[in-house]
């Protein structure tokens, strides 16, 4: 396995990228967006866990206009404070702009082969379906885990790009989430039934927002090895089989 930091080039400066990715290749490209509290070994590992199964994984900051970025949960309610404070500044628009940049850099990657998925976990969902409609001929394979901000009453909303998505959705929402709303799931499905998008959305009962994280009180085994198993169903679909045709 072969790991390194790089620096991609985005309208708005530098994003500095954990990437990884098996010793040969080329392989398929899987860009993860972080969640609110941001880049941390958990994220790192996560990344290594999808590319060992065959892929070159790219887990951007997207914080990098406020700096090198990290919080300290440990220490209340104060930095929980600040990670969200944090967090809301970004908007569709801007990590956009951040994707388009990464596109960029995995059409440039010799390690990298012609498809590209993605996969964002909480306040990330948004921006991986937001991803889909924005960069249709690009993105194959786009899955949200409790993802926030999908649907909204705001002219970016995620969710009317749908009609503009050639690729395929995994969505896969907590049971108990007080950061989504009880209008989205039903907003989202009205929207991607009526573009003809290929999708799979399923709640998993019993799990709490960040159920997918080993790290969280939430984490919830059972529910995290099956997202674990619909993320490679849909790759390997998607980025890989469709290489070979």
């Amino acid at each position: 396995m072969k790991e390194f930091q790089i620096d991609v080039t985005t309208p708005d400066g530098q994003m500095n990228c954990f990437v990884c990715h098996p010793e040969d290749g080329p392989h398929p490209a899987v860009i993860l967006y972080m969640d609110v509290p941001g880049i941390r070994e958990e994220l790192r590992n996560m990344s290594r866990h999808i590319a060992e199964r065959g892929y070159a994984v790219i887990l951007p900051d997207l914080y990098y206009r406020d700096g090198v970025v990290r919080f300290d949960l440990s220490k209340g309610r104060e930095e929980l404070e600040k990670m969200f404070a944090i967090g809301s500044k970004l908007s569709v628009g801007m990590v956009m702009r951040d994707t388009e940049g990464m596109i960029n850099y995995c059409e440039s990657a010799d390690f990298i082969a012609d498809r590209i998925g993605c996969v964002g976990y909480c306040m990330s969902g948004q921006f991986v379906v937001a991803a889909a409609g924005s960069f249709p001929d690009n993105i194959a394979a786009a899955a949200s885990l409790y993802g926030t901000r999908i649907v909204t009453d705001k002219p970016d909303s995620p969710h009317l790009l749908a009609d503009r998505i050639k690729g395929e959705l995994y969505l896969g929402f907590s049971e108990h989430d007080p950061f989504v709303e009880d209008f989205v799931i039903p907003d989202l499905t009205s929207a991607l039934d009526g573009s003809g998008v290929k999708y799979f959305l399923e709640t998993h009962a019993g799990t709490e927002h960040g159920f997918c994280f080993k790290e969280r009180p939430a984490y919830h085994e059972a529910a995290a090895e099956l997202v674990w198993e619909r993320l490679f169903d849909l790759y390997e679909r998607t980025l890989k089989h469709a290489l070979l045709r």
